[in-house]
């Protein structure tokens, strides 16, 4: 479990310009946000693009990030979907050596019960050999998992954590008060992690961590101040990120630093010029102190 408190970040999959993995851009992005202090990296999120991405293309990836972090940092992978079959069957076919845990969204479309969100995990549980870390995000899955839903599944020995994105601080605090001990209640939204951390939260999967890791390693990992301080820094530039669909922002913003290219794969699409121009405008109010990019 203390291998995922702290700043983990959920890596975009840099594209070249013909849609191709861009494997290079992809080392930058890695030396980079370890460079900047984060303590875990999350592989084929959302963030990823994961849903566009073959499982080959995922499979290459994960092997390339092993390759590239040398054992640095506790790598995470994304492992999950509305169907539990084939999760279950994805668990199965995956090379877990140097992965330690597997993060896993919530069935969407389906629109499952609470108990149908239960026996679900509960099933991924019983078979992956690593921990499970749940994620809740209605906000894509249009089904919201339950404080008492979660609890429950904390009760599974190899469920060890929820990424909570739901937006809900209230559904956040039943959770922080009332989980085990060794369960970890994990930010999924980076502008609320201040908040979050002050209910009890030890960690952030966070996307603009891809862009400003030291920011949000401070957010989570520094003196309560210093947390204030630097989620200050975002409160413009962030919203940006998700205007256009997430990671339409912050891949033009790490493309504007010199990390890699805007290029996602449809349906989503790159951002249009007045978000280009507003999150320009963002990104240059945000003192240098409290970031460094790697400039290739």
């Amino acid at each position: 479990m203390k291998k995922f408190k702290g700043a983990g970040v959920a890596l975009v999959t840099p594209f070249q310009e013909s849609g191709s993995v861009d494997y290079p851009a992809l080392e930058r992005v890695i030396e980079h946000v370890i460079q900047g202090g984060v303590n875990y990296l999350v592989v084929q999120g959302t963030t990823g693009e994961t849903a566009v991405l073959t499982k080959e293309e995922k499979k290459e990836v994960l092997a390339f990030v092993k390759k590239t972090n040398k054992g640095r940092l506790p790598i995470v992978f994304g492992i999950g979907g509305n169907n539990t079959q084939e999760v279950i069957d994805t668990i199965h076919q995956t090379d877990f050596t140097g992965v330690e845990g597997i993060l896993s969204v919530s069935p969407y479309y389906n629109k499952p019960s609470q108990g149908g969100i239960i026996a679900h995990y509960e099933a991924i549980a019983d078979v992956c050999p690593v921990p499970v870390i749940l994620y809740n995000v209605p906000g894509r899955t249009m089904s919201n998992m339950l404080a008492e839903t979660t609890l429950e599944l904390a009760k599974h020995p190899n469920i060890i954590g929820m990424k909570e994105a739901s937006g809900n601080l209230e559904q956040c605090m039943q959770i922080a008060h009332r989980k085990p001990d060794d369960f970890l209640l994990i930010s999924g939204d980076d502008l609320m992690t201040t908040a979050m951390r002050a209910i009890g939260a030890e960690g952030v999967i966070s996307v603009i961590a891809n862009a400003y890791p030291r920011i949000m390693a401070s957010i989570i990992n520094g003196t309560d101040t210093e947390s204030r301080n630097s989620t200050f820094s975002l409160l413009e530039i962030n919203p940006l990120m998700y205007e256009e669909s997430n990671p339409v922002g912050v891949k033009f913003l790490m493309s504007y630093m010199g990390l890699c290219r805007e290029q996602v794969r449809l349906p989503l699409m790159n951002a249009s010029a007045s978000l280009k121009n507003r999150i320009i405008a963002a990104a240059e109010k945000i003192p240098s102190q409290l970031y460094s990019a790697h400039m290739g």
